[in-house]
């Protein structure tokens, strides 16, 4: 089933009350007092789509819908999921030439923030760890592998001029030191170079927290931060 779908509340109702008891009559589930035959409809389509089972006249949870269910907002009285936060990798590659470090940066040539400056990032897939994404990433997004290190974690917020939020993403920050492979200059839907840091952070429309992330890469102890930030280009 769809993350984005969008139900009845009767089905609401009938996750909710499946999600705090672990097994439910017919007339136990009908807490809206619906027409046997309206409420038999959204029984009928949650059966349908994988959500619950029933055996021997009661009615259970699924593995999916145990799943679905637990990201129902219970608070609300609107029929909706929780939004929460993402949770991403941020990959900051280093290299050292003639003495001076430098930074693997990449412009995203893709929306949202089209045409801004950063590190390599990308989602946590379901079910894989983090130092798993971030190799995944960074070999899939530059063609490089190297020695990783997990410095911290960055909590960032970005909101509007209006103060709507717009985006909440907790990135694994890691470094890699000695890299190795074929740079790829131009992936999809970005384009990979080296600068050292002071060059790095003169690029315009660079993204927020990039300073702090090459800070959180410097540091010998693991680093937690987070910060709101009022963007622009979206």
């Amino acid at each position: 089933m769809r993350k984005d779908i969008v139900l009845h509340p009767a089905q609401i109702e009938i996750l909710k009350t499946l999600l705090f008891n672990p097994e439910a009559r017919f007339s136990e589930l009908n807490c809206l007092n619906l027409s046997n035959d309206h409420f038999t409809f959204h029984i009928k389509s949650l059966l349908e789509g994988g959500l619950i089972i029933k055996e021997k006249s009661r009615y259970f949870l699924t593995i999916i819908g145990k799943e679905f269910a637990g990201r129902l907002d219970v608070d609300s009285n609107q029929a909706m999921l929780e939004k929460q936060a993402k949770i991403s990798v941020a990959v900051a590659g280093i290299r050292e030439i003639k003495g001076q470090k430098q930074y693997l940066v990449q412009k995203r040539l893709k929306q949202p923030y089209f045409g801004c400056h950063g590190f390599i990032t990308g989602k946590i897939k379901w079910g894989e760890v983090v130092e798993q994404a971030a190799k995944r990433e960074f070999m899939e997004e530059a063609g490089l592998t190297g020695k990783f290190f997990l410095n911290g974690i960055k909590h960032k917020m970005d909101y509007d001029i209006n103060r709507k939020l717009l985006e909440d993403k907790y990135f694994f920050v890691f470094k890699v030191e000695d890299t190795r492979g074929d740079l790829i200059e131009n992936p999809a839907g970005g384009e990979n170079f080296w600068l050292p840091k002071k060059e790095v952070l003169a690029l315009p429309n660079l993204f927020h927290a990039v300073d702090e992330i090459i800070n959180i890469t410097s540091k010998d102890r693991f680093v937690f931060s987070e910060s709101k930030y009022t963007v622009s280009g979206y």
